[in-house]
């Protein structure tokens, strides 16, 4: 289902070429980096980022959120400043790798402690003044919260397999996939309209965007890498309370008829009814569910708590025929690795967004709502005006704050494998495809 675009293949040379403004700016930079380690950490465009250090976890983390969008006002431009930052650490040598077959945590003595403070005074997760010994105290949690913060990763402040990973993919390479990420930027300019919803499909989240400010986020499961959720712009015009989910033919083929020949009961009890093309209804006991296809019928099941979709359908024009919607398996949202649907995009807290939706149409108060999800009956409603939608794929971006953020470049489209560090641990024994919305 997905489809490549414009951006998503990138070479150095295009980049080149397509901000040849900023090229100016970024040999300047070059120009002006120093060896010494100092420098790098004393030069003025640094800007708040040691300032924003706090040892407290909970502090250093809410410090790398904010209501910033990923699409803002002059995001091209702090995106362009990191650019320049970035440049300044691979010329003077880069951060050192942290060698380490122990986990590091606070109490924990070990060289490795030594390079890994290096490594965040290098990055502006560790003020310089925290020094550069082998103790693993509070100043080292707190930043190595703020690097997992960063880069999507739990802050638990524990260098795992995982912060360990993120931590030694080399300057030059996180450089290289800031300047793929301008040009997506560079790409989604211009008006996106006062009110958006932006998917970001390697961060595995959703903004709700009002006046150039984040009125929500969302935690989302996006499409894995077999089955990708594609990078598109619509317009959401619809939001269906108590939805029909109809299955797919291959969930059909490939899963529902193995589950009849094993279990009868299957459909009844998971509340899917079988129509024909005359929308008359079928009894699954005139099936022959041993039979090599799967009958030209629908199997649709009604709404209710354990519908795939639950709650909620969002509608949005596409040719992908892919949707957002809500999930009974509300566990899934807990999880490091959310690559695991068939294209569509579940979303976290799914009733937030869709009173955001509905603000402007009239009757849909969010006691309305609740109202009508708790009668069971399916509910169309047409949005009053309809919200733009943007499915994104960006795994670097800075905004106004100066934190620069990283994530895993799940479809490994820009070119770097250390990028693409996880992108395996979700599909060790993974389901068929689409049958992540099969009901159990």
């Amino acid at each position: 289902m997905s489809r490549k675009t414009g951006f998503d293949v990138f070479s150095r040379r295009a980049f080149l070429r397509s901000a040849a403004t900023f090229g100016a700016a970024a040999v300047a930079g070059q120009a002006l980096a120093q060896t010494a380690l100092d420098d790098i950490l004393n030069a003025p465009r640094r800007g708040n980022w040691d300032d924003q250090f706090d040892a407290e976890a909970s502090r250093t983390a809410t410090a790398v959120v904010s209501n910033n969008p990923i699409f803002g006002s002059g995001s091209s431009g702090y995106l362009q400043q990191a650019i320049m930052d970035y440049q300044n650490i691979v010329s003077s040598g880069g951060w050192p790798t942290i060698n380490t077959q122990q986990k590091l945590e606070m109490g924990v003595a070990d060289p490795a402690v030594a390079q890994l403070r290096q490594r965040l005074i290098i990055s502006g997760d560790l003020p310089r003044s925290a020094g550069t010994n082998g103790a693993f105290d509070s100043y080292v949690d707190g930043a190595v919260k703020r690097f997992q913060a960063r880069h999507g990763l739990p802050s638990d402040g524990a260098v795992g397999e995982y912060t360990l990973k993120a931590l030694n993919v080399p300057a030059d390479t996180r450089l290289g996939q800031l300047q793929t990420n301008l040009v997506r930027l560079q790409a989604m300019s211009g008006d996106l309209g006062r009110r958006y919803v932006m998917v970001n499909i390697p961060a595995a989240y959703i903004e709700a965007v009002e006046s150039g400010r984040v009125a929500s986020r969302h935690t989302a499961i996006v499409g894995k890498i077999d089955r990708q959720s594609p990078v598109l712009n619509s317009k959401i015009y619809e939001v269906i309370l108590n939805p029909y989910w109809t299955a797919p033919r291959s969930i059909i083929q490939k899963d529902i008829m193995p589950l009849m020949r094993k279990d009868p009961t299957y459909l009844s009890r998971n509340s899917i009814r079988l129509f024909d093309g005359n929308g008359g209804e079928v009894s699954p006991e005139t099936v022959d569910w041993n039979a090599e296809k799967a009958p030209n019928l629908m199997f649709r099941q009604d709404p209710g708590k354990i519908n795939a979709m639950s709650s909620t359908k969002i509608n949005f024009h596409n040719e992908h025929q892919v949707y957002m919607h809500d999930t009974p398996q509300q566990g899934l949202f807990n999880k490091l690795m959310r690559f695991e649907s068939s294209g569509c995009v579940r979303v976290q807290n799914v009733r937030d967004l869709s009173v955001w939706l509905l603000k402007d149409t009239l009757g849909w108060s969010r006691s309305q709502m609740e109202s009508t999800i708790k009668s069971g009956v399916n509910t169309p409603i047409k949005l009053a005006e309809e919200v733009p939608v943007f499915f994104t794929y960006i795994t670097a971006w800075s905004a106004k704050d100066r934190v620069v953020q990283f994530r895993d470049d799940i479809y490994q489209k820009d070119g770097a494998t250390e990028l693409a560090l996880q992108t395996n641990y979700n599909q060790e024994g993974g389901q068929a495809v689409d049958s992540d919305l099969l009901p159990q």
